[in-house]
C-alpha cells in the first residue's frame, strides 16, 4: 500500500473510533433526553413544505396502504408501525414522516383525524425505538415534518392530543441536539442543523437556542458549500436535498422577525445558479457522484426562487465540473478529483466523464444510480465503467474501501485514492468551444495520464473528441497493461444502429432528430448498458464501446453530429412557435 493509501484510511478510522467515544460518553445524556421532555407549551410558526404533493394518497394511507421506495406494505388493521419494513429506504420514508403533507393537501377532517391517529400510535408505541427511527437524518426529516405539517394535525384537536404531541416532539429535539456528536458528515450533518434551527424558531421557551443553532448553521454552510455553490461531496443531489429546507428556513426567520443568518443568505444565492448549471434541456439533471432521478415538481418549485433566470454558468472550478452550450446542445463533464474520504461515501470515480443533450433529449449519459434499492448496484455505480469516459485495464480511476469490517465500522466506502491532479483549459474561438481536462488517477499504476478534449461547434451540431493516453513524468519503463475502453452510455430513450462499415452508430432521439457517432480509426461496438436512474428503476439501454491497445493507438478520437436533416426540421419548429409578423 502506499503510504497516502494507509494514512487516509488511517484517518479514517480514527475519526470514527473518535465519534464512538464522544457518543458513549454523552449516551447517559442521550438516554435521559428520551424521558426529559424540556419545557414548551406551544407552536408559534409552522414553515412552509416545498416539497410536492399527491392529494389521492391520502386516500391510500387512510386505507391503510403505505407506498415508499418502490414497495407497498398494507396494515391490515394493525399499527403500521409494528410491522416489519420490507426495506431500510422504505422505513426511512415512513419514519420520516414526510407523507404527512400529501394528508394536508386532502384536506378534510377525515384526513386531519387520521394524521392525529397515526402520529399518536407513533408517539405510544414501545417499537418506536428501534434504530432506523433514530437515525440523524431520519430524524432531522420527521422534526422538520412535523413542524411544518403541525397545522394539519393541531387544528382541532383537543389539549390532551396537543401536549402529547408537544412533549413529544421536544423530547426528539432535545435527543437530536445531544446525537450531534455522532452524525456522518456531509448532508445529514446540515440536515440535523436544519432542523435544530426550525426547532429554535416554531416553538415557544427555545429561543435560547436560536443563536447557537443558528451559529453552527451558519459554520457548516461556509464549510460544506464551495465558493460556486457546489457541494462538497460533489453530488449535484445535495442541492435538492437541502433547498427545499433552506429556503423557508430563510423565510421562518423573517416571518419571527430575525434576520437570517448571512451565511444562509449566502449559501442559498450561491446554490440556486448550481440548479440550473446541471439541468439538461429535459429539466433532468446531470449524473455525478451519486445523482439519481430529480422529481421535476420539486424542481421546478426550487427554480420559481431563483431572481437571476440567466444562462447557466459555464464554469465551476471548485465544484469541478464545465459546461458547454451552443444552439439547443449541452455538455456537461467532470473535471473534479474526488471529494475528501469523509464525505466520498456515494461519491464516484467518473472523472473527466461527460453527459450531453440536444433540446429536450438526453444522448450520452452516465447511469448514475437508482434512487431506492441502491446497495445492489452501489459497486457498479460507483465503478469509471458506468460512466462515459475512458477506463484503463477495465480499473476504476478511485479506489474504494472493499473490507467489509471497515465498511462497517466507516458506514459505507469512502474512496481512499483517486486523480491528485486534474488540469482543466477552456478555450472559445469564433466557431467553437474547446475543453481540455487531464487527470493522473492511472499514473502510479499504468504510468499514464488521461487527457481529453471537447471541441463544440458555435451552432451545437458538432461535438469533436480526442482521448489520448499520455506517458506520466516519472513513470517506470517496466510492462504494464496497455488495453483501455472508451464508453458512451445512451439514454435509453435514444434508438441506436450501428453502421454497416462498423465505424459509427446512428442514434435517433424521441423528437425524430438523427444524430450519428463515428471514430473513423476505430471498430466500433454497440453494447448492452444499464440506466440507473430512471424514475421508474433501472432500464436497459445500450452503449458505444471502443476497445483499444496504447501500444497500437496512445489516442482515439471521434464525433457527435447532428444530420442536416435534423437541423432542418429543427429550426421549422422552431419558426412554426413564433408569432406571424403582421403586414404593414
Amino acid at each position: 500500500m502506499a503510504v497516502a493509501y494507509r494514512r487516509r484510511i488511517s484517518s479514517l478510522l480514527l475519526g470514527r473510533a473518535a465519534r464512538n467515544v464522544l457518543a458513549r460518553a454523552s449516551g447517559q445524556s442521550v438516554a435521559l433526553s428520551r424521558f426529559w421532555p424540556g419545557r414548551t407549551d406551544r407552536l408559534l410558526i409552522a414553515p412552509n413544505d416545498l416539497r410536492t404533493v399527491d392529494a389521492t394518497r391520502a386516500s391510500e394511507i387512510y386505507a391503510g396502504r403505505f407506498v415508499f421506495a418502490g414497495k407497498i406494505v398494507t396494515s391490515h388493521g394493525r399499527s403500521i408501525f409494528e410491522l416489519d419494513p420490507p426495506s431500510e429506504d422504505w422505513e426511512a420514508n415512513l419514519l420520516g414522516f414526510g407523507w404527512l403533507r400529501h394528508l394536508r393537501a386532502a384536506d378534510s377532517a377525515i384526513t386531519r383525524a387520521n394524521a392525529r391517529s397515526l402520529i399518536d400510535d407513533w408517539i405510544s408505541k414501545p417499537i418506536r425505538k428501534r434504530g432506523t427511527g433514530w437515525r440523524a437524518d431520519v430524524l432531522a426529516r420527521r422534526v422538520v415534518s412535523l413542524l411544518s405539517q403541525a397545522p394539519l394535525v393541531l387544528n382541532d384537536a383537543d389539549g390532551k392530543f396537543y401536549r402529547r404531541f408537544l412533549r413529544s416532539l421536544t423530547r426528539e429535539i432535545r435527543y437530536l441536539r445531544y446525537t450531534m456528536v455522532d452524525i456522518p458528515d456531509g448532508v445529514p450533518r446540515l440536515q440535523v442543523l436544519i432542523a435544530l434551527c426550525y426547532a429554535s424558531l416554531c416553538l415557544a421557551n427555545q429561543a435560547k437556542h436560536i443563536r447557537t443553532a443558528s451559529r453552527k448553521l451558519s459554520d457548516e454552510l461556509q464549510r460544506q458549500l464551495l465558493p460556486d455553490g457546489g457541494h462538497i461531496s460533489r453530488n449535484p443531489g445535495a442541492l435538492i436535498e437541502l433547498l427545499p429546507d433552506l429556503l423557508p428556513l430563510r423565510q421562518t426567520f423573517t416571518a419571527r422577525n430575525i434576520a437570517p443568518p448571512p451565511a444562509l443568505l449566502n449559501a442559498i444565492d450561491r446554490m440556486m445558479p448550481m440548479l440550473r448549471f446541471f439541468r439538461h434541456g429535459d429539466g433532468s439533471f446531470a449524473l455525478f457522484n451519486g445523482m439519481s432521478s430529480a422529481p421535476s415538481g420539486l424542481l421546478a418549485t426550487l427554480l420559481a426562487y431563483d431572481d437571476t433566470h440567466g444562462i447557466p454558468m459555464s464554469n465551476m472550478p471548485h465544484s469541478g465540473f464545465q459546461r458547454l452550450d451552443a444552439g439547443t446542445t449541452a455538455v456537461i463533464m467532470d473535471t473534479g478529483a474526488p471529494p475528501p474520504p469523509a464525505v466520498s461515501r456515494d461519491a464516484h470515480a467518473g472523472c473527466l466523464s461527460f453527459e450531453l443533450s440536444s433540446g429536450t433529449s438526453r444522448i450520452v449519459v452516465n447511469c448514475g444510480i437508482p434512487s431506492t434499492g441502491r446497495d445492489n448496484w452501489r459497486a457498479f455505480a460507483r465503478s469509471t465503467a458506468a460512466h462515459s469516459t475512458l477506463i484503463c485495464h477495465e480499473t476504476s480511476s478511485c479506489q474504494f474501501i472493499e473490507l467489509p469490517a471497515m465498511k462497517r465500522m466507516l458506514q459505507g466506502a469512502p474512496i481512499v485514492s483517486g486523480p491528485s491532479n486534474v488540469g482543466v483549459f477552456r478555450e472559445v474561438a469564433n466557431d467553437s468551444i474547446q475543453l481540455t481536462a487531464s487527470h493522473d488517477a492511472y499514473a502510479r499504476q499504468f504510468g499514464v495520464v488521461h487527457q481529453r478534449s471537447l471541441t463544440l461547434s458555435s451552432d451545437g451540431a458538432r461535438l469533436d473528441g480526442e482521448d489520448t493516453l499520455l506517458n506520466a513524468s516519472g513513470a517506470s519503463s517496466r510492462s504494464r497493461p496497455d488495453d483501455y475502453v472508451l464508453r458512451f452510455h445512451l439514454h435509453p430513450s435514444v434508438k441506436a444502429s450501428r453502421l454497416t462499415d462498423a465505424r459509427g452508430v446512428m442514434l435517433v432521439l424521441p423528437n425524430r432528430d438523427v444524430w450519428t457517432f463515428e471514430a473513423l480509426n476505430d471498430k466500433v461496438d454497440l453494447e448492452d448498458s444499464v440506466f440507473l436512474a430512471g424514475s421508474d428503476g433501472p432500464r436497459r439501454t445500450a452503449q458505444i464501446v471502443i476497445r483499444q491497445n496504447r501500444k497500437d493507438s496512445p489516442s482515439v478520437r471521434w464525433s457527435f453530429t447532428r444530420s442536416s436533416a435534423s437541423a432542418t426540421v429543427t429550426n421549422a419548429r422552431r419558426d412554426a412557435r413564433r408569432e406571424p409578423e403582421l403586414p404593414l
